[in-house]
């Protein structure tokens, strides 16, 4: 019999959403099933991949990996979003507006719509605008972004519960969509859903945003609240989470310190570069079974291997097909076996085997014993003592023929000396022995 995998039975739908205009705009969502459940229903619109481009230089905060494939033009956002288009495939670009934030650089909304625009009008993708998640600034230059972008329906984020309002009808307004984002809360994400909607923000002008963790408990965490986003969305048919979501990836897994620390303050976690790639894959791997519709990473090598995942299980085929890590910089391994400890091999003398016991003799038949004579009580001699055992190195000499005291006198050394040679240097006693007999 042949063997049937069972089904789900879904009865709601992701809606969809479109970012962009034109030839270059993307459409998100639609699926009628768990992400990749292809045997179930559909995926029409597979999962996108955008790559982040930040406002402003960040060379010196960067690891050098990170650093290496944008290095020509990590100062220009517009020549960044570009080369991450042409070269490196990417749906959608991302823009950090890192340099807005009041405790850092403060820019002024003017300055980020310049740089928005020229972003926008460099790369024929569409364009997500990302926050500091500092409402009051968020929402100033959000809404000057929106205005001096019109039409061109612009993902705006992240939009909170403080901010909705102003940036729900500034993104209304001028023809944007809205990253809704909230606290990793299944109850949150629906409650800022209804308020957007309340607002009059459809929601198919809507992305969730359920907040992404790292790698570790933030992802776990976010994982499960995905998940259940998607169960409630798909099993219960609750239309105010029939929403694509998105995952601000790269940005997470980058600041981590395991992604930058040099290799000689952490050397069993191998090569830093391929390391933080990694790292950023199985963030990417995690998010993508969970149900995002778009990926934010930030390493080119990293994107590539995540299309990969995304064409083999929409697809098929094998993974040994796909081509090994392509790095930028010089490989770098750490010694593990110096940092080892030393084998402990002394596992003290060898214990004499017992001796055989002989068979005993038949008895012989029983003769009536004669009457006891008076005997004088004979004196309790006291038993022998057990011989210690044996000095390894004595042991040693003894097997190897060697005059063990004439050695010593002539090398100047003691016993043990002879055993702490062999335990700091993970050798035999009588590799000790041959090389002093030599």
């Amino acid at each position: 019999m042949a063997f049937e995998i069972p089904e789900q039975t879904y009865s709601g739908k992701i809606g969809e959403t479109t970012v962009g205009t034109g030839s270059g705009a993307v459409t998100l969502g639609g699926q009628t099933s768990y992400p990749f459940h292809l045997f179930e229903g559909d995926m029409p619109h597979p999962p996108r991949i955008a790559m982040e481009v930040w406002d402003y230089d960040p060379s010196e905060e960067w690891p050098e990996a990170a650093v290496a494939p944008f290095k020509d033009v990590i100062s220009s956002p517009e020549a960044w979003a570009k080369k991450c288009v042409d070269e490196y495939g990417a749906d959608i670009i991302v823009l950090q507006l890192k340099s807005t934030d009041p405790n850092g650089m403060d820019r002024s909304a003017e300055e980020a719509a310049e740089v928005t625009k020229k972003v926008v009008e460099a790369v024929d993708v569409p364009v997500v605008l990302w926050g500091t998640a500092n409402n009051q600034k968020d929402e100033e230059v959000l809404k000057k972004i929106s205005e001096v972008c019109e039409g061109k329906n612009l993902a705006l984020g992240p939009v909170e519960e403080g901010n909705h309002k102003g940036v729900g009808a500034s993104a209304l307004g001028y023809g944007h969509t809205v990253v809704a984002s909230s606290p990793i809360d299944v109850n949150l994400a629906k409650q800022l859903n209804i308020l957007l909607g309340n607002l009059g923000v459809q929601s198919n002008k809507i992305i969730v945003d359920p907040t992404t963790g790292g790698l570790g408990y933030g992802m776990e965490y976010s994982y499960s609240v995905m998940e259940r986003i998607m169960m409630a969305a798909l099993t219960q048919e609750d239309d105010k989470l029939q929403i694509p979501m998105i995952t601000n990836l790269g940005n997470e897994i980058w600041k981590c310190k395991e992604a930058g620390l040099p290799l000689s303050e952490m050397p069993t976690l191998g090569d830093p570069e391929k390391r933080a790639i990694l790292m950023e894959c199985v963030g990417a791997v995690c998010y993508l079974l969970s149900g995002s519709s778009v990926l934010i990473l930030r390493h080119p090598e990293s994107v590539r291997l995540t299309r990969s995942f995304i064409d083999l299980l929409s697809n098929g085929g094998s993974a040994s097909d796909i081509e090994a890590i392509s790095k930028r910089l010089a490989l770098e391994e750490g010694d593990l076996t110096a940092i080892s400890p030393a084998p402990n091999l002394d596992f003290g003398a060898a214990e004499a085997p017992e001796p055989e016991k002989k068979a005993a003799k038949p008895k012989a038949e029983a003769k009536p014993a004669p009457a006891p004579k008076k005997e004088k009580k004979a004196e309790a001699k006291p038993e022998p003592k057990a011989a210690p055992p044996k000095d390894p190195v004595d042991v040693a000499a003894e097997n190897l023929g060697i005059d063990l005291e004439a050695l010593l006198k002539k090398r100047g050394a003691s016993r043990e000396d002879i055993r702490h040679t062999a335990e700091k240097h993970g050798l035999s006693i009588e590799d000790v022995l041959k090389k002093l007999g030599g």
